[in-house]
């Protein structure tokens, strides 16, 4: 059956889930916490339907389905407007959030040499460098001294993109820089909303003068350094220098400072961000489950033998990876994404139809109780080789699907792996809190008040 002939898929489509929630309580859960607009059938059911705002927006839980859609189908969807509504003020026109096939091929290829492995493996140094600077913070901090969890992650994995990125944390302000993504991205909610409702980009909404002030911000620092990196003109061993010298196959045209500045920007911004909101969950989850902490620091000793990490230490470390892999399962640091469908194309039974919006719920994917056993529960050996094999490879996606996954994934883990095992073997970290911290979507997956942690040297 093709498109030409499969009907279109409506709310009373046989054996389609539906969720009949109102677009006026949808944008009211979407300014308060977006996390909540995935309609919980999409924890069970393969794929639910709704209408929000006259647009059919269509949840896809089941991983064939989101593999024939991003991998088959890759032609007839787009990521459209949305995401250049929420990130575009900041982040401009870069790898994650430009939507023309040329324009994104091109810059993949200038930038994806600096992510290739044997590339990665030169950061693996100055990852264990980052995390050794947070250890020493903390020591000095005292016995049991507080800590805003979320904010000790940013400041290490900014670290480390400052000096695997960039030649050096003093080319930003580092404190600067992360006060500008928390403000801006706490207009979040606001901005789906208005695209959803077609408002003018101009539309006035609470939050949005200081949203776009730091959006300026960020946008300034970062041009400031692309200019006077060029006016240098030398040659550093950085990703700065390569976008400077790097020019298309085709064209032979170099990159502009602009979209230079927009690809920084998105390795900075949202390179530091995901990985920072996974390492604070992975610790939170950590202080709740102490056999796994041991679990995880015993491996840890077992391959240094108690002697201090090394860059060739990170890739035996298996089990605190299996850690990570479960945390982010548990909370995918980006819980969900969207795509607009541009022609109409088959699926299964039925014609999805052009203008549609697509959305994978990550966060239900990874939850999904058709796919896992104890959904809910933090088990670390799901990642163990031979359950990751019995499993559909598309229903684990903290990373994204399809051509466009995030090109920086294998970074994120690395980085990941390096400060876990830098900072569990010296510090017990517990949450004293009586209330579990409530994730809420700000883009990112990140808790909705402060993650204060007590830090307990072992």
């Amino acid at each position: 059956m093709n498109s030409a002939t499969a009907p279109i898929m409506t709310k009373d489509s046989p054996g389609i889930a539906v969720n009949h929630e109102s677009t006026l309580h949808f944008l009211r859960k979407i300014i308060s916490n977006p996390l909540q607009t995935i309609p919980p059938e999409a924890f069970h059911e393969p794929l639910v339907y709704s209408d929000i705002g006259g647009k059919p927006r269509i949840y896809l839980s089941d991983p064939a389905i989101i593999q024939d859609v991003f991998i088959n189908k890759a032609d007839f969807i787009v990521k459209g407007t949305m995401v250049q509504r929420i990130l575009g003020p900041a982040l401009g026109n870069g790898l994650l959030t430009t939507d023309e096939g040329s324009n994104w091929r091109r810059q993949r290829q200038s930038i994806g040499p600096e992510f290739q492995h044997a590339r990665l493996l030169d950061f693996q140094a100055e990852m264990i460098k980052a995390a050794e600077r947070t250890r020493d913070r903390w020591s000095a901090l005292g016995s049991q001294a507080q800590i805003d969890l979320r904010h000790e992650m940013m400041l290490t994995t900014f670290d480390v993109i400052g000096e695997t990125m960039l030649s050096g944390r003093q080319e930003m302000d580092v404190f600067a820089i992360e006060q500008d993504i928390a403000t801006y991205l706490k207009a979040a909610g606001w901005l789906m909303a208005l695209e959803i409702m077609h408002a003018p980009a101009w539309t006035p909404f609470p939050g949005r003068r200081r949203s776009m002030a730091a959006a300026r911000s960020m946008r300034q620092a970062v041009v400031a350094m692309v200019a006077r990196r060029r006016k240098e003109n030398s040659r550093r061993d950085d990703l700065v220098s390569r976008l400077l010298a790097t020019q298309d196959l085709e064209s032979g045209k170099s990159m502009s400072d602009e979209e230079i500045t927009d690809n920084l920007l998105t390795f900075i911004a949202a390179g530091h961000e995901t990985t920072a909101q996974g390492l604070s969950w992975t610790f939170y989850l950590l202080s709740q489950h102490p056999e796994i902490e041991t679990k995880v620091i015993k491996e840890i000793e077992n391959v240094t033998k108690g002697q201090a990490l090394r860059p060739d230490h990170i890739a035996q470390l298996v089990y605190t990876r299996q850690v990570f892999s479960e945390a982010i399962r548990l909370y995918p640091p980006v819980p969900l994404f969207t795509r607009k469908v541009v022609k109409n194309f088959t699926l299964g039974d039925f014609t999805i139809p052009a203008d549609a919006i697509l959305i994978t719920p990550i966060f239900a994917v990874h939850r999904h109780t058709s796919l896992w056993d104890q959904p809910d529960q933090f088990i670390p050996e799901r990642f163990d080789p031979e359950q990751v094999k019995a499993r559909h490879r598309f229903s684990f996606l903290p990373f994204g699907a399809g051509p466009r996954t995030c090109i920086g994934n294998a970074f994120a883990m690395m980085e990941a792996v390096a400060i876990l095992a830098v900072l569990l073997p010296v510090f017990h970290l517990v949450y004293r809190s009586r209330q579990a911290p409530v994730p809420t979507l700000q883009v990112t997956l990140q808790p909705k008040h402060k993650l204060y942690i007590q830090v307990h040297g072992r």
